[in-house]
């Protein structure tokens, strides 16, 4: 296949059988060798004046095996169709100091007023290994279709500039792909850095909050960041993460928002804390509707007191979490799944969590006017945890018309803490064939019309399967098996049919 460059009198030949990317170069009218067209690929000399002189629409620039060298930004907007594919190929951004800031990137293609039609960005490496070195490896807006693919950041991110990546789809009908970006060395917060004073926290992992189409994140890997890992949180489309490992960011590790959007069997871990880390929560949703967290594995094992394992903010209107597994660990108090006061629905469904930290709720279901319905069904809760902070229910319940079915929650405190499976403070719960057991109280009731039925309460200290205190108003208890019968601190209406007393 021959592709000539028309205005600088190149020609190079590339054949489609026998390179990597032979079967892209149908869809572009250039198809040009970055190295015949005299870019180094010794990574001495940088290599963006070479690009400069090839910037075309409807172009594809190919990197064969080499390394190369780039101390300022290459820029391309309102393309129609182009490329730029790496053949096992090396590029070595400039430290902060050499680097032609402040546009600390290597590629920019396609802005959010200019963007690109269809953009491909696949095969490259880029080591910033060298001190004071970290860089946006690509900036990235197109309408129509995005396309980013095995790009590794080799190194720690120690420059205080912005993160590796950011990604937009910017039409709401176009659609766009990032597939095994990984940086998974991290950043350093830039108060650290040399860049220190003119950020904010330090650097994103992966940024998409301008998204409004249809945008997937599969199977990348990120470190730990100071400014939260991947953040897709601002824009109207819909993000969809599928896979990939997310470790120790501050702020969040996984952080989305949008219409209809999907954080699909992710790993999410926090095993390291630095001294700036004020927060690492493992999963965030805000700013959207109808966003589903499914077949999510979050742990954390060295937590920030305020390390939720997955918080549903008060801008999410309705939410779903399904077949997710929660571990927590360590000697701080920590939540682990924290609806906000002022989100709508929540469902919970088939997911697990063991709780053994200082203290905390393994589902806190915070107090809200919100007339949306949160839904527990087949929730497992277990481990030993203490009570730090007064923090010592496995469920806490603060919002009215809860419905939790078929739950199994076991709290056992460590070190003989007193703990209590569910608490309820708000109006018109149901519990319905459950299975609760504490070493204080397997249910406590200070609000009002609960039903609580076809279940079994046992304390494993002797302490009564109910109590009820005084603000408790016309509880129902019906069907159930109370090992230790009820402890009545004068509630008022309370009604009991067909229970079994031990």
């Amino acid at each position: 296949m021959t592709a000539c460059l028309a205005g600088i009198g190149l020609t190079t030949t590339a054949s489609a059988a026998t390179d990597p990317y032979g079967y892209y170069y149908d869809d572009y009218e250039t198809v040009v060798d970055v190295t015949e067209a005299g870019a180094d690929d010794t990574g001495t000399e940088s290599i963006t004046p070479v690009l400069e002189d090839l910037r075309r629409d409807e172009t594809l620039l190919v990197f064969p095996e080499g390394e190369y060298y780039m101390d300022e930004q290459f820029r391309f907007t309102g393309f129609d169709n182009f490329g730029v594919v790496g053949e096992n190929a090396t590029l070595i951004p400039a430290n902060y100091h050499e680097f032609d800031g402040p546009q600390y990137r290597l590629f920019r293609l396609g802005v959010a007023y200019s963007p690109g039609g269809h953009l491909r960005f696949e095969g490259f490496e880029i080591d910033q290994t060298a001190p004071e070195t970290g860089i946006r490896a690509i900036e990235a807006y197109a309408a129509d279709r995005l396309e980013v693919r095995d790009v590794t950041i080799t190194g720690y991110h120690d420059s205080g500039t912005w993160g590796p990546g950011l990604f937009n789809v910017t039409d709401p009908d176009g659609r766009g792909i990032v597939e095994r970006f990984r940086a998974p060395d991290g950043g350093a917060w830039v108060n650290n850095t040399p860049n220190a004073g003119n950020r904010w926290r330090g650097p994103i992992g992966i940024e998409a909050n301008e998204n409004r189409g249809r945008l997937e994140f599969r199977h990348c890997a990120l470190g730990g960041f100071p400014n939260n890992g991947l953040y897709a949180a601002g824009g109207d489309g819909t993000i969809i993460v599928h896979g990939g490992l997310y470790r120790n960011s501050n702020g969040a590790n996984v952080r989305v928002g949008g219409r209809d959007s999907e954080i699909r069997w992710p790993t999410v871990e926090v095993d390291t804390t630095r001294p700036e880390d004020v927060s690492q929560r493992g999963i965030r949703i805000e700013n959207g509707r109808n966003i589903e967290i499914y077949g999510a594995a979050v742990e954390i094992t060295a937590p920030k007191p305020t390390s939720h394992a997955i918080s549903v903010m008060n801008t999410c209107d309705s939410a779903r979490i399904d077949t997710t597994r929660i571990q927590l660990q360590g000697p701080e108090v920590n939540h682990g799944i924290v609806i906000s006061p002022e989100c709508g629905e929540a469902t919970i469904v088939d997911t697990e969590i063991t709780h053994a930290t200082g203290g905390g709720y393994p589902l806190w279901i915070r107090d809200s006017d919100s007339a949306g319905q949160v839904l527990a069904e087949h929730l497992t809760i277990s481990g030993r945890a203490g009570d730090g902070g007064g923090f010592r229910d496995g469920i806490r319940c603060e919002r009215d018309d809860c419905r939790f079915s078929h739950v199994d929650v076991t709290q056992h405190g460590r070190d003989g803490v007193d703990r209590n499976a569910i608490v309820n403070t708000g109006a018109d719960l149901t519990v319905y064939r459950s299975e609760l057991r504490a070493n204080q109280y397997p249910y406590i009731d200070l609000g009002s019309g609960a039903l609580v039925r076809d279940s079994t309460l046992e304390s494993s200290a002797d302490h009564e399967a109910v109590c009820l205190y005084s603000s408790s108003t016309n509880p129902a208890f019906k069907k159930n098996r109370l090992v230790g019968g009820i402890r009545d601190l004068g509630a008022s209406g309370v009604t009991t049919w067909e229970n079994t007393y031990e």
